[in-house]
């Protein structure tokens, strides 16, 4: 008898996959039509799904308005939850049948950084590693780690991200930049020129040409300008002539070389953060995690600057 209750009590909160599947579909789409198309079941059997699983689990999932369906709030925190353990489930299954052998590291990566400087050197780390299969996702933003599904993040600025580890990767410079076809060469140097120009800023760097003035002595407030969410685009917009720039140098060298691009200020460049590899306690052992925290370390050396 208590070897049947310490199975039964669990299995109450374990309801069978197809309900969960149907409550989840039913919650995103606002519809049991829309859900059962999408999961191919007839419109019966979803409802008979969000019913059982309403009554295994003893909690009213959906309010009932004139045959309208709408979450509870008991509901909504369920869906959230439940959407979360399917997506860990169907990429463990992807991880395992693309690589039955070893394991996988979903990575969240900023787009510049992952596209110009990982990117370039990941064929590296899967030759030392061959049984890891890299997921790639881009974020540009901090997150909380327990509502997304990664092992790790890149993360820039400060060491500052709550409630993970973390490893200094290195430091970054950065450079203010136009294109010769606003501004002439032997004036790149003059501020009062530099001033003149229309100031671009990156949406999560809005700090960045306040710090760099400073650096030249300079007091200069309420600077305003378009914004863009990623260096790629205004990057773009730099060398088309639309206006000045800070950005990370490693990004812009090849253009600086060829003379698409040109500094400004001289050759005044500054470090205003640092790259860190985070992971959350969860996956600090994780294999993959492990053997890239291995990997990054012997790859950007000691005291690195890029």
């Amino acid at each position: 008898m208590s070897k049947w209750n310490e199975v039964s009590i669990p299995r109450r909160f374990l309801p069978p996959f197809s309900w969960l599947a149907s409550f989840e579909a039913v919650a995103r789409c606002g519809s049991v039509t829309t859900a059962a198309n999408e999961l191919n079941l007839t419109q019966g059997a979803v409802s008979r799904h969000v019913q059982k699983l309403e009554k295994q689990i003893g909690v009213q999932l959906f309010g009932r308005d004139k045959q309208r369906l709408h979450l509870t709030g008991a509901g909504k925190s369920y869906a959230e939850e439940v959407r979360q353990g399917i997506s860990l489930i169907t990429n463990a299954g992807i991880n395992l049948h693309t690589n039955p052998n070893g394991g996988a590291l979903i990575l969240a990566v900023l787009p510049a950084f992952g596209t110009h400087w990982l990117a370039p050197r990941l064929a590296d780390f899967i030759a030392k590693c061959p049984g890891v299969t890299v997921n790639l996702s881009t974020r540009t933003r901090p997150f909380d780690f327990w509502n997304e599904n990664f092992h790790a993040a890149i993360h820039f600025g400060l060491n500052d991200w709550p409630d993970v580890n973390s490893l200094c990767l290195m430091e970054e410079e950065v450079v203010a930049i136009a294109a010769p076809l606003i501004v002439n060469p032997s004036a790149a140097n003059d501020m009062d020129e530099i001033l003149k120009m229309p100031l671009l800023h990156l949406q999560t760097r809005p700090a960045a040409w306040s710090r760099w003035f400073a650096q030249q002595d300079l007091d200069v407030k309420n600077i305003t300008g378009i914004q863009f969410d990623q260096f790629a685009t205004m990057i773009q917009a730099v060398v088309s002539g639309l206006g000045a720039a800070i950005v990370p140098k490693y990004l812009v060298e090849n253009e600086l070389k060829q003379g698409r691009l040109i500094g400004l200020g001289g050759s005044a460049t500054s470090v205003i953060g640092s790259y860190f590899l985070v992971w959350p306690e969860r996956s600090a052992h994780h294999p993959p995690v492990m053997a890239f925290q291995k990997w990054m370390k012997s790859t950007v050396g000691e005291n690195a600057i890029i």
